[in-house]
């Protein structure tokens, strides 16, 4: 998929992974709409700033009608604090679900019309290496990106014929404010080398876009796919 020349929407981009995929395009030079929530909060010189809030259909619809030149889809907004599956707050529970599968399913029934029409294009799905190896203390995010995986190995075989490529960033610690203020408020610490940069990682994700990879993992993600032939684990590092 050759990202000079693209289209893309960028869903989250007022901080972390988000905003460095919306710059990153930019300098590669797409033309980017970056989405958020809280739009006033978007900083990315040079980008079409939207609304859009990925579990409100209403909003959905309304982002796809603004842009309807998109060649490029990148869901990467997603709630992760969905605690514990079975004495966690269900609420809670609900909106990491929400957020992580149906509100990427949203954006991807919307949008997909739209990518036929334009040649086919891509859709990014950024995922976790908590999809394969759970998350003690946080595994309804874990069941959330399991199910958001199982979402993006469907599509891209539902839309294989209209020509888009469908892929999966799958990632290990992302040195992100979420990760940072987890570390700070539980006391976790890492080993050295075993959290990476965000634009290290856009980095690598747009990379595989463009070389047409439907799986793109760093190191952490390559051993935890290796281990689904054995008995589950719970995330480690």
């Amino acid at each position: 998929m050759k990202l000079d020349g693209s289209t893309a929407l960028v869903t989250g981009t007022n901080r972390g992974m988000g905003h460095h995929f919306a710059t990153q395009l930019i300098e590669r030079g797409a033309t980017v709409y970056a989405t958020a929530r809280r739009p006033e909060l978007v900083d990315v010189p040079g980008a079409k700033v939207l609304r859009l809030d990925i579990t409100d259909q209403a909003s959905v619809d309304e982002v796809a009608r603004s842009a309807g030149d998109v060649d490029v889809l990148i869901n990467n907004a997603a709630f992760t604090a969905g605690s514990n599956l079975v004495t966690g707050d269900m609420d809670a529970i609900r909106a990491v679900m929400d957020s992580n599968y149906y509100g990427a399913l949203a954006m991807i029934r919307a949008f997909a019309p739209i990518l036929a029409r334009n040649g086919g294009g891509a859709i990014l799905n950024v995922l976790s290496v908590a999809a394969w190896n759970t998350v003690a203390g946080n595994s309804a995010y874990a069941a959330a990106k399991s199910a958001e995986w199982g979402l993006t190995n469907g599509v891209r075989v539902e839309l294989a014929d209209q020509g888009t490529l469908v892929a999966a960033l799958v990632p290990g610690l992302v040195g992100t404010e979420t990760l940072l203020d987890y570390a700070e408020r539980t006391g976790a610490t890492f080993p050295d080398g075993a959290v990476l940069d965000p634009a290290d990682v856009v980095r690598l994700a747009l990379d595989g876009l463009e070389a047409g990879d439907v799986e793109i993992l760093d190191d952490m993600a390559v051993t935890a796919k290796a281990g689904l032939s054995g008995p589950p684990r719970a995330f480690t590092w």
